[in-house]
């Protein structure tokens, strides 16, 4: 099995020493309703399933990932003396071959770099976690200039699958009035939420101009990607990055 084909390489203008990949939901050997590339193990899945999964991109990878209990927040990881499972939502790594990653499944997954290749990070930012600062956490922890930054936001739930309460826009526009833009009216008190936008304006108000990525959507590319709004039982997706 060639499973660089059931992969996403990231489309950004990364250092040639910075490696990124994404996967989908395919090219695993989880049965239904993880089928079939769950790298999730705290979903319910067969343990050795997901082992087996995990193990499949052994060879894309030049190491094992630093694997995250990922909890909504805005703690960093520091894949370079990562030593167990982190409770966080976020890592960084600055030596060769330490592994990043983060695991979604309609969440927004942000990979960030800096242009001379030195650091990279990944971010887990779901609504939540993006509210409480994550994309600051992680650029913070990174310890490099702003200007010096990329990022590429990976597949995501898009904005008219993503509809939420008031509270979920209040949060927002009272951090930014600005985001106020990524909100569409829905019914009853609900709004349609474009987390893209939302990421960008957070990446923006850092200093952070190039984005690449963010025209994915999870919820509707159901035969692609898990998506957790879609079916509630299901898989996760893995973005990962590191110094090669």
């Amino acid at each position: 099995m060639n499973q660089l084909e059931y992969c996403i390489i990231p489309d950004w203008p990364a250092p040639a020493q910075v490696k990124a990949l994404q996967t989908t939901r395919q090219g695993g050997v989880s049965g239904a309703p993880y089928n079939s590339l769950n790298l999730g193990g705290h979903v319910g899945d067969a343990p050795l399933a997901v082992a087996r999964n995990r193990m499949l991109l052994n060879h894309l990878l030049p190491s094992e990932p630093v694997w995250l209990e990922q909890a909504h927040g805005t703690l960093v990881a520091n894949a370079d003396a990562a030593s167990c499972l982190p409770q966080a939502d976020a890592c960084i790594a600055r030596h060769r071959a330490a592994v990043c990653v983060v695991m979604t499944a309609d969440c927004l997954p942000v990979l960030l770099c800096d242009k001379q290749g030195s650091v990279v990070g990944a971010a887990h930012a779901g609504w939540k976690g993006l509210a409480a600062g994550v994309i600051e956490a992680t650029v913070q922890a990174m310890n490099a200039a702003p200007q010096d930054l990329m990022a590429w936001l990976g597949p995501a739930i898009s904005q008219d699958a993503f509809e939420v309460g008031d509270e979920v826009r209040d949060i927002f526009v009272k951090y930014d009035s600005q985001a106020a833009s990524a909100f569409i009216p829905g019914q009853s008190g609900k709004y349609f939420a474009d987390i893209y936008a939302l990421a960008r304006l957070r990446l923006n108000a850092l200093g952070i101009t190039q984005i690449y990525g963010g025209d994915c959507c999870t919820y509707r590319e159901s035969e692609k990607f898990f998506s957790y709004r879609r079916d509630g039982v299901t898989g996760r997706m893995g973005t990962f990055i590191c110094l090669a």
